[in-house]
């Protein structure tokens, strides 16, 4: 077998196709668009599913390319010699080009003539059929033709020889296998089996289906050839390992932990999981933040399923006593070292990567310290009750309020968690959010009551180039069903076949306006939405008259509504060009809203932003609107888009054709919303808000137009209200507050030294108060009308008096009970703690608290209890004392 480095294997697999007419397509990003319901890539076929349900792909029906993956779904076996979350998966296609035997013919080539392996020890297997497919003979036979030994042949079930998604193409698959120099372990030994005889080398899927929703199978317009091969594990293979981790791609990290945790890999099964998975995870976290979705950690979907790689791995370091530095010289090395080759844009992006990673580490130990304190709690409780699993409530709790991954801690106690009462949980918060819902909920994509619509019933957009026109009524919906007829005062939904409403999209709210019927019959839109098959739904309520299928009416949009919204969404492109210009190319959308009152934008930053960045960016906002820019739109083909420097979103998903909105030379993006024809239009742009919303996300909200000026209408008029209740003009307003702040200055600190007086008076000669106890000097004394504050600043100069030892302090104040308790560094070397001697005191009168050894408060909620605590803490001292 030839031997290979990463790079040599990727350039070899691509040259290989390439030179069979195939076209290299490249990778994308390791984050899906959500369009086969998983969150990351997890396979190299997953971004071509289009294509594979018969689409025309631009480059041709022969592709390859090597694309990353990440597949977390079996993490918990990652420690092992194979398991990884990151894999890049080298793939080829055929989109209804070639079929089973030139697969089958190349496959072989590639593994006996590039790879250099031994013919009579390569197997294959095939699908043996099931009551939804019949049995693979076609390819057991192509198999054979290419090269395999017929006896070298095996028929495995579905389980093991049919692949797919949970939805979408698939198909019998056909994997290959090297057989080593052994004996069978036994009489079913063959591929598949764990005793190391038969390794897989690579996979040929045949794609004849679509699977669909429901799970039935329907067979293909185009039949499709889907290779993908590890690289990591044949990597291993053709360099004589059966140990991912000792490969070109992991070899720089491990030798770091190596140096730097003084450990050696192999020596030790349980370090070196450890090693294992710190590589491992760090590894997939540099890729999936310096991917260009920019994924950041956060508590939900994709960004949780990172936060929680860093974390875990954060933890095995610990057990290695390496420490952030070492975490972060170990990310370092594989965008430096391992990866700068063949994923520039981690080096492109190595700051950014390197920030957010620190970030989080740092995010996680404070984590770990607030949250542990619960855990702790929790962790004492389920043990008092002789339980061996924490509750699904207490498990989201420490989820839902410290972002505390409850499963890496219960590994280290055995404990288990109520994994179905944590999702009931959860299910019981996001139910919250829906019982707020309103009609439209019934109406959106993809589960809504237009799903049943015949496809020729299509609803043409208009509303680009006017707000008015007529259609034909094609469809309705009253509640969850379809109905005939509407009338009046009765809820629902209308679809024609044009509109020129706008339907809520890319953050952007639907148009109003009302559709009026020949006879004079109106509806009033109160929303427009998009629903099933990219219909326009027009939803509602009959102010009078009634509707019917098939009837002939005038849709009308409100202009004024429409133009409000167009203002904030074009002030919204000026904003997000502004913020990258001042802050930097690291400012990525997050989410953004616009309607008639304001536009919302959410943004990558991780520090909130000062007054003059804020000032900076507001004024930019501003200069380009004074400017008048002319916003033209243009519609053309992504790759001529890509071109002209138009920013996408992210995770968007876009057709062949699309819409780039420009604003003069300043800004130019993809967008699909509606728009001012001039930037003048917009009127005058202020921001009113900047706030965190998430970790690594920020949020502008902002104000254009007529809003803009009623918000500075509303200040100036506050503005003249303080005047007047200051008795002066509004231009002095702030020097009359300063001065009034310098009063009220002077006047809290005569009334603390009074306050300080009347303590000292009220405690009077303490040295005859103070007690000895095992040696150590005690001051135990009641007051009465003493706060908090006034109790701390008499135990400080009660310290001072009698030097060293213990201080406690009761004080009765308006019913309730303010108890303080110091001491010293010498009777803390004693024995002495001020946290667990309030703990004992506390409950004399009704109350609770802990602290520090050198200081302790509580409060309580029986003055009558004071004398017994008085007594209570002279006991307590007495039994910390050496």
């Amino acid at each position: 077998m030839r031997q290979f480095t990463a790079n040599e294997l990727r350039k070899t697999w691509k040259q290989f196709y390439i030179d069979r007419g195939h076209v290299d397509v490249g990778a994308v990003s390791l984050v899906s668009d959500g369009s086969t319901g998983v969150m990351f890539n997890v396979a190299g076929m997953q971004p071509l599913m289009p294509y594979l349900l018969g689409k025309k792909h631009p480059l041709g029906t022969r592709l390859c390319n090597v694309q990353g993956c990440v597949r977390t779904n079996d993490i918990d076996s990652v420690g092992d010699k194979s398991h990884v979350t990151f894999f890049e998966m080298m793939g080829s296609w055929s989109l209804g080009d070639y079929f089973k035997e030139e697969r089958c013919k190349w496959s072989f080539e590639l593994l006996t003539e590039v790879f250099g392996f031994d013919a009579d020890h390569l197997a294959a297997t095939v699908f043996a059929g099931d009551e939804n497919a019949p049995r693979d003979e076609e390819g057991a036979a192509c198999r054979i033709k290419s090269g395999f030994k017929k006896e070298n042949i095996y028929y495995l079930p579905a389980e093991d020889n049919w692949w797919g998604l949970e939805y979408g193409p698939c198909g019998p698959d056909s994997e290959m296998f090297y057989i080593a120099d052994r004996p069978d372990c036994g009489p079913d030994c063959g591929p598949g089996c764990d005793c190391g005889k038969y390794t897989e080398l690579g996979n040929d899927v045949f794609m004849q289906y679509e699977k669909h929703h429901d799970g039935t199978l329907t067979p293909l317009s185009q039949k499709n050839v889907d290779t993908g091969w590890g690289l990591e594990r044949i990597l291993a293979f053709l360099n004589g390992s059966r140990d991912v981790y000792q490969v070109d791609v992991f070899v720089p990290a491990i030798n770091y932990i190596e140096k730097n945790a003084n450990v050696k890999y192999g020596e030790d099964e349980k370090i070196t999981k450890s090693m294992r998975i710190l590589a491992d995870h760090i590894r997939t976290s540099v890729m999936l933040i310096g991917d260009e979705a920019k994924l950041l950690p956060s508590n939900t979907g994709a960004g949780y399923i990172l936060r929680r790689l860093i974390r875990r791995a954060v933890r095995h370091a610990r057990a290695l006593n390496l420490g952030k530095e070492q975490i972060l010289g170990m990310a370092a090395i594989y965008i430096d070292e391992v990866y700068s080759e063949s994923y520039p844009n981690l080096v492109a992006n190595r700051k950014f990567v390197l920030t957010e990673l620190e970030r989080e580490i740092s995010r996680f130990e404070s984590t770990l310290e607030n949250g542990m304190k619960e855990f702790k709690k929790i962790l004492d409780k389920t043990s008092s009750e002789n339980k061996k699993e924490i509750s699904g409530r207490d498990a989201f709790f420490l989820y839902d309020t410290y972002g505390f991954p409850v499963e890496l801690t219960v590994e280290e106690e055995g404990l288990k968690v109520d994994e179905n009462g944590f999702k009931d949980a959860m299910e019981e918060q996001k139910q919250k959010a829906r019982d707020n819902q309103n009609f439209s909920a019934n109406l959106t994509t993809g589960a809504g009551v237009f799903d049943s619509l015949d496809e020729s019933k299509q609803c043409e957009f208009l509303g680009y180039e006017t707000l008015n026109c007529d259609g034909k009524i094609i469809a309705m919906a009253s509640g969850e069903s379809l109905v005939d007829e509407l009338g009046e005062g009765q809820q629902g939904s209308i679809i024609t076949d044009k509109t020129t409403f706008y339907g809520t999209m890319g953050g952007q709210v639907g148009d109003l306006g009302e559709i009026i019927g020949k006879d004079g019959s109106k509806f009033e839109v109160t929303e427009t939405i998009h629903v099933a098959g990219g219909r326009t739904a027009h939803v509602g309520t009959v102010v009078s008259g009634s509707f019917k299928n098939s009837d002939s009416v005038s849709l009308k949009v409100d202009a004024e509504n429409r133009a409000k919204t167009c203002r904030n969404h074009s002030a919204t492109h000026l904003l997000q060009k502004a913020l990258r210009e001042v802050l930097g190319d690291h400012v990525e959308q997050a989410g953004s809203y616009q309607d008639t009152d304001k536009t919302r934008f959410d943004f990558s930053h991780h520090q909130a932003m000062t007054a003059e960045e804020l000032q900076k960016v507001e004024d930019l906002v501003n200069e380009k609107i004074a400017e008048a820019l002319p916003v033209v739109t243009e519609e053309m083909t992504m790759e001529e888009a890509k071109k002209t420097g138009a920013m996408a979103l992210f995770g968007e998903k876009y057709g062949d054709t699309v819409r780039v909105v420009k604003m003069g030379d300043f800004s130019i993006e993809l967008c699909g919303g509606t728009h001012v024809s001039n930037t003048s239009h917009v009127g005058i742009f202020k921001i009113v808000s900047e706030s965190g919303v998430a970790a690594g996300v920020r949020r502008i909200e902002a104000l254009t137009g007529d809003n803009a000026r009623a918000y500075y209408k509303d200040v100036e008029s506050k503005l003249y209200d303080a005047a007047k209740l200051l008795k002066t003009n509004p231009d002095d307003v702030a020097d009359h507050i300063k001065k009034l702040q310098e009063e009220l200055k002077a006047l809290k600190s005569e009334n603390e030294s009074l306050k300080s007086k009347e303590a000292q008076a009220a405690l009077g000669d303490v040295l005859d108060q103070v007690k000895e106890i095992k040696g150590i000097k005690l001051l135990a004394a009641p007051l009465k009308g003493v706060d908090m504050n006034g109790l701390r600043d008499l135990g400080d100069q009660m310290k001072e008096k009698i030097g060293e030892g213990v201080v406690v302090l009761i004080s009765e104040a308006n019913g309730k009970v303010n108890l303080m308790a110091m001491a010293t560094d010498d009777a803390i070397a004693h024995g002495a703690h001020a946290g667990n001697l309030v703990k004992a005191i506390a409950a004399k009168v009704g109350g609770g608290g802990g602290g520090r050894p050198n200081m302790a408060q509580a409060g309580g909620k029986n003055p009558a209890g004071i004398p017994d605590a008085i007594a209570e803490a002279e006991k307590a001292l007495l039994e910390q004392i050496n």
